[in-house]
């Protein structure tokens, strides 16, 4: 597997590259888009992106876990997690990659 990290700069050359706006005018565009999707986040609203996955938050209630090391017993306080679940074609994509 390759240690290469898609970042937002990445994102903002490819915008760039393909769609023609200016750098910063694609920096902006990348930087707003992923602020909607962490608003929505936020608000407690899936993010679905066709063919790619869906974003979500999920609630996890409060429990009591153990410390591997001691094995004492410790209370764990409720939480929202974010959770990503593929799509198909993305799931697909992804194994088919793994192929060649």
């Amino acid at each position: 597997m390759g240690d290469k990290t898609l970042t937002r700069m990445d994102l903002s050359e490819a915008v760039f590259q393909e769609v023609g706006l200016s750098r910063n005018e694609s920096s902006e565009l990348v930087e707003a888009v992923l602020q909607m999707m962490s608003d929505a986040l936020v608000a407690g609203e899936q993010v679905k992106i066709s063919s790619f996955g869906t974003f979500s938050v999920r609630e996890k209630a409060a429990r009591v876990g153990r410390n591997p090391k001691t094995g004492e017993e410790v209370p764990i306080q409720p939480r929202r997690v974010l959770t990503f679940r593929p799509s198909h074609l993305m799931k697909e994509q992804v194994a088919a990659g793994n192929k060649g």
